[in-house]
Order: C-alpha cells, then structure tokens, then sequence
C-alpha cells in the first residue's frame, strides 16, 4: 500500500501497526482505493462523502485538452523512436533531453482528476492511436508522412531488437509471449519504450502518478504483463541491473498488490505461465552440468553460480513479483491447481538442485569462501524458499488437503528424475569429499508435507515415497548435516 503523507495524516489510523517509508521515485496514492485498503481509513478527499455537494464541470471545460492530448502524447512517442539505439548505453541522453517535456506532462497530471481523465483517456484509446500511427494511411507525398514512415522503421526494428522467451508450443498462442508484440495505444507503446529505455525514472513516475485513475490502473497493468517477458531479457544484460531492478518492482509492486487485477492478469492473459517461464528462460542459460558423485554418469544441469545473472541477483524482481502475486490466495490456489505450472516450476527448482558442489580441502586451509558461495545460498533463499513459504501459508485447513498433495506429486516426480539424472541408485557411495548444500526439492517435500500432516489433517503413511526411494532421498540431507558438522569441528 502507498499513501501520500497528506492523505495518511487526514485518514483514520489511529491504533494501526504500521511501517513507513518515504519514497524518492515517486508514485500514486491508494487512498480512496478500496480494492487496496478499507473505507475507513480514507481521508475525507478520497471518502464515500468526498464528492457530495460538489457540481460537476462544464462538458467544454476540457474540450481543447481533449484535442490536444493525443498530440502532445505523440510527440514524446516520436522522441523515443527518434532516439532508439537498442543495446547502446548512451540512452540516457534521449531521456535527458525529454526531461523538461515529461515535466510538463506531470505538471498536467498534477491539475487534477479532470485533467488527468484526458490524459488517460488519450493513452487508452485504441481509435486515437491508430488514428496517428497506422502506417498504411501514409502516401509518403509529404515531408511528414516520409518522417513518419522513417519513424514506423525505427519503431518495428526496435520491437525485434527486444525479444522474448521461447514459450512452450502450448502458449505460443498466449498474447502474452507472442514473438510479435502489436501495440494498439499509445500506452502500450510507452510501456515499451519504458523497458527499452529500462525503465526512466520521470517517465516511470509519469505512468505512475496516473494511478488513481481505475481504468488506467488496470490498462497499464495489462500493457506491463504484455513486456514481462521481455523484461526478463533487459535485466540479464543491462550494464546497471541494480538499478534497474529497483525500478522495474517499483512500478510492479503498485500493480501485482491489487488482489481483484492480479487475478484477472492471471485468467485472462497469463501472468503466472509469463513469470515461471521468464524465470526458467533466465537460468537455463547458464546451465553448467553438475559434479555430484561421479561426473561421468551425471547428466544433470545446475546453474553457474559464477556468471552475472547469479551474482548480480538479477532474478531478484522476477521472485520478487511471483512472492507479490502468490501473496493473493486466490493466486496462489490457481499456481497449486495448474499441472503444467507446477511441472514447470519444479524444472526451476531442479537447476538449483544440487548446484557448487564444494569439495573439501585437504592440503591447505581456505581462508575466503569463493563468490559463488553467497549467490548460491541468496538464490535458494530468495527464488525457492520465499516462494515455497508463500505458497505454503494459504494451507491452512483440510479442504485444501489435495492441493498439498498435489504439489507433492509433482516434488516427488521432479525428485525421482534428479536420482536418475545424477545416477544416485545406491546409498553407499564413496565420495565423501565433496557435497552440495543446496537441496531445494528436499525442502519442499519436507515442508509441505509436514504442512499436510499438521494443519491439514494428512497421515505420513499416504505421503511417503515407497521405501527404497525414501532411503535415497534421505542421503543428501545427512550428508549436508555431517559436511557442516565437520566443518564446525575443523575451522
């Protein structure tokens, strides 16, 4: 939730336990919002009684803003396409030179409910859009139908330039992850060149400030879920990703914390398919084999725990965005329910399975723990373990006994494989040298299924896996707890 300092000093929160924050990036108020916050606690400019007794302005008032908007809207579209170098990062000075013009346009947004009606009214409208975009009505006779041609080159260049994970045969179809994006307002070609210009920080607060609008909310939610795939592709290979992921929640968590619209993001255009594979896209380009046990009978696939994407934590709003929307419980049944995310999901978690082996040193002390160490025990942590507690929290009671059982299924499925793929089929192997602390699909069957047994009324006997595989997956926990063990006793 934000609130703007005025509006929580003038609201009722006496006796409320809350944390606040001031925030430098800007961005919009939910007071008044009742989808985010209860009625009670509005100031009396957002409350039920704030529009009682207040005439309604003249239908001319905004006549010439009407006209203009979309214009006005144009122009700072035409900037961006005029200033397009994809991969180049002197970017920062199409933006700096935009910054006197994005200015005025918060300016505007800053007049009011009315004005910023027009605004949005102008980025939403599929009609307008078209009406100054389509580049089949240009003939090219004039100076500005051959610039605009020009500019039309540019634009559709840069979409190819910005592309998107390869999606299962089974979505390809889902407008989501589409490897055509087709823009069809003003707003959704803004959004694009937000993630392109990655995510400006006025031109962030500009879309943000909008907020208020209901309408608007949900339209720059839908055209921020259309470039989640491809935000994925700018956070691997952005020369600042710090930076940039910071900027990329900010907008994000604005959206994703509205119960109602992350639920219709997730029915109708995808969003938990989108996140879970921009996720696995992201690390299965840095897939290493593994080293457990014997190296030439593993065909199992970790992540490299060297390279940027782990170090840089460049998942980070990725997880993030997930842990947001799985906060929903309707969310979060929907994640539990669907067999194909969850067959998806344990492939993620499989490529931390098992990942930087250590290898005990006999011949010399180690004084520093590598790099790598940290960015390992950091992405179990924040890609496996927040969502898995997340997940685990809407289990509260019997009735969602079968979807604990469900995803236990799919644990055990996805544990089964990695035995065979490390080719671990007996327990008595020699290789007590080296092990992996890293065991993410032994820590949700552990969780979910005590989870079962306490609150939701399971026995262990209809949970376990058949004996033989039970003595194997007991194997690795012990080994960890007996590596730290000695650990403990030699440093």
């Amino acid at each position: 939730m934000s609130l703007c300092t005025e509006c929580f000093k003038k609201g009722n929160h006496y006796r409320h336990d809350f944390n606040m924050f001031l925030s430098q990036a800007g961005g919009a108020c939910d007071c008044g919002d009742t989808s985010v916050m209860k009625e009670t606690g509005f100031c009396d400019r957002h409350g039920p009684n704030a529009a009682v007794n207040k005439s309604v302005a003249p239908s001319n008032l905004m006549c010439v803003a009407e006209a203009m908007m979309p214009r006005i809207i144009l122009r700072l579209i035409q900037h961006l396409r005029e200033n397009c170098k994809m991969g180049v990062p002197d970017y920062r000075g199409a933006i700096h030179e935009a910054d006197a013009y994005l200015t005025m346009l918060l300016d505007l947004n800053n007049m009011g409910a009315l004005m910023r009606h027009v605004m949005t009214s102008a980025l939403t409208n599929p009609q307008k859009y078209r009406g100054l975009m389509d580049p089949s009505v240009l003939t090219g006779q004039s100076e500005y139908d051959s610039y605009c041609q020009d500019s039309n080159k540019i634009y559709q260049h840069a979409v190819k330039s910005l592309p998107n994970p390869e999606p299962p045969d089974e979505y390809k179809e889902c407008v989501s992850l589409q490897e055509h994006l087709e823009h069809t307002t003003f707003l959704e070609e803004l959004m694009f060149w937000t993630v392109a210009y990655e995510f400006p920080q006025k031109l962030v607060c500009l879309l943000l400030n909008m907020l208020p609008d209901p309408d608007y909310k949900e339209a720059l939610t839908r055209a921020f879920v259309l470039h989640y795939s491809r935000i994925s592709m700018m956070l691997e290979r952005s020369t600042d990703p710090d930076t940039l992921s910071n900027r990329v929640v900010h907008v994000s968590v604005q959206l994703f914390s509205n119960e109602k619209l992350a639920l219709r993001m997730v029915d109708q255009l995808k969003l938990l398919h989108v996140m879970v594979i921009s996720l696995k896209y992201m690390m299965s380009k840095i897939l290493i084999q593994n080293t457990l046990h014997d190296p030439d009978k593993n065909f199992h696939y970790v992540v490299d725990c060297g390279r940027q994407v782990m170090k840089e934590h460049c998942y980070w709003p990725l997880v993030s965005d997930l842990n947001n929307v799985l906060s929903h419980k309707p969310v979060a049944v929907r994640f539990m329910s669907d067999n194909t995310l969850l067959e998806m999901w344990f492939d993620f978690l499989s490529m931390f399975q098992g990942m930087n082996v250590n290898q005990r040193e006999l011949s010399q002390h180690v004084e520093f723990e590598p790099n790598t160490y940290y960015a390992a025990f950091s992405a179990e942590l924040e890609a496996s373990a927040y969502p898995m507690w997340a997940l685990v929290s809407h289990l509260r009671g019997p009735e969602s006994a079968s979807l604990s059982r469900q995803v236990l299924s799919f644990c055990l499925t996805a544990l089964q494989d990695w035995l065979d793929a490390v080719n671990y089929t007996d327990p008595n192997v020699s290789d007590s040298l080296q092990v992996s602390f890293h065991l993410p699909l032994h820590r949700y069957l552990a969780v979910f299924m005590c989870q079962a047994i306490r609150q939701q009324g399971a026995t262990l006997h209809e949970l376990l896996p058949p004996t033989d595989m039970l003595h194997l997956l007991m194997m690795h926990p012990l080994r960890v707890q007996v590596s730290a063990h000695f650990s403990f006793r030699f440093n």
